[in-house]
């Protein structure tokens, strides 16, 4: 009796947690669409797209999904292109579907590098160096659109206190960032103070302290130095694609729906775009769902967007951009599930993180 209630109970609290989420998302959808649009007239502008007008939306949906292969590809010494886009699209749609799926698809990610042969510390080094790269793109983008903006005459005192308040935060984690890989002795310092911050917190929930953290960055960083030595370059420019890529989806969505830049200009869809993004990083539903196309459209009709055009294009955009990778992951991973031809060993890599060739 006691094992099927200890079996039984992961179930039902994530029945419950799917449930909440399913709710929390309904509420908020409806909210948005009650309070800028009617439904209608959402309808009615989606209707009226042209074949090419949708066309134009498909290719750089594509390409957004194609982009963020090549950051796999980089941060991944030996992994093919197939195999990275198996592993993105997978991981994605897990993320994307299930509560606290960003922590599910880490662990799948383990698991298809795995099954190619790739061991536990390279899988744990394309999660973190990926992390990072992800982290210091999304942080320094909202810094970038609101210096243009600024550029472009549109200045005021909160997006300029934003901008260099973003700016500080974006340097400060660059700095630490390469302090640590520069040093062991920085990186084993840093491991301690990180580990006092973590035990005080974990001090208020009257939960243990942490230990050897210490260690654990001196490791970590062995691990990382080499590959950010020699491909740093690559993984920015790769990353720096992908998230532009996805700002691109919903700049076409907008034009095509009938935003144009007199209302509604790129540096302005950059900035609510970027600022949207950084929401995601609180994961109060699967995928930001429902949150982030809140934070679009009040951030896009704020600027002077239609509410009905700026409803329809984010929906568009959030429609190609969450909704078709859960679609085209749910295919690979039923790919990788059965295709076992290509389950061979990962090469190995030198000190340098680069392949070592036979």
């Amino acid at each position: 009796m006691g094992r099927t209630d200890t079996a039984t109970t992961p179930r039902v609290r994530r029945v419950a947690q799917v449930a909440v989420s399913a709710a929390l998302v309904g509420v908020i959808v409806w909210f948005v669409l009650r309070q800028f649009a009617d439904l209608s007239e959402v309808t009615a502008v989606i209707r009226d797209l042209t074949p090419a007008e949708t066309a134009v939306l498909v290719v750089a949906a594509v390409w957004n999904l194609l982009t963020y292969w090549f950051v796999v590809v980089v941060a991944t010494p030996g992994l093919r292109l197939p195999q990275a886009a198996v592993l993105t699209q997978s991981t994605t749609a897990v993320s994307n579907a299930v509560p606290a799926g960003g922590a599910v698809a880490v662990g799948l990610t383990y698991t298809m590098l795995s099954s190619w042969g790739f061991s536990r510390s390279r899988g744990t080094l394309f999660v973190v160096v990926t992390g990072i790269w992800n982290n210091l793109v999304k942080l320094g983008m909202p810094v970038f659109a609101l210096a243009i903006v600024a550029l472009r005459g549109e200045r005021d005192a909160g997006r300029t206190t934003a901008a260099v308040v973003g700016l500080g935060a974006l340097v400060a984690a660059v700095a630490l960032f390469a302090l640590v890989l520069r040093s062991g002795t920085f990186a084993a310092r840093a491991g301690v103070t990180a580990g006092r911050w973590a035990s005080a917190l974990l001090r208020l929930a009257r939960r243990g302290p942490v230990h050897g953290w210490d260690l654990a960055v001196v490791k970590w960083r062995s691990r990382v130095v080499g590959l950010v030595r020699h491909r740093w370059l690559a993984l920015t420019t790769s990353t720096l694609v992908s998230h532009l890529s996805l700002y691109l989806v919903l700049l076409v969505a907008l034009r095509v729906t009938g935003v144009p830049d007199s209302a509604v200009g790129w540096a302005e869809v950059l900035a609510v775009f970027a600022f949207a993004r950084l929401v995601t990083a609180i994961p109060i539903t699967p995928g930001g769902v429902g949150v982030v196309e809140l934070a679009l459209i009040a951030g896009l009709t704020g600027a002077g967007g239609d509410d009905a055009r700026v409803v329809a294009a984010v929906l568009l955009h959030r429609l190609l951009t969450f909704v078709l990778p859960i679609c085209v992951g749910a295919l690979t991973y039923l790919y990788w599930r059965r295709n076992r031809s290509w389950r061979d060993s990962a090469p190995p890599l030198s000190d340098s993180g680069t392949v070592v060739r036979p």
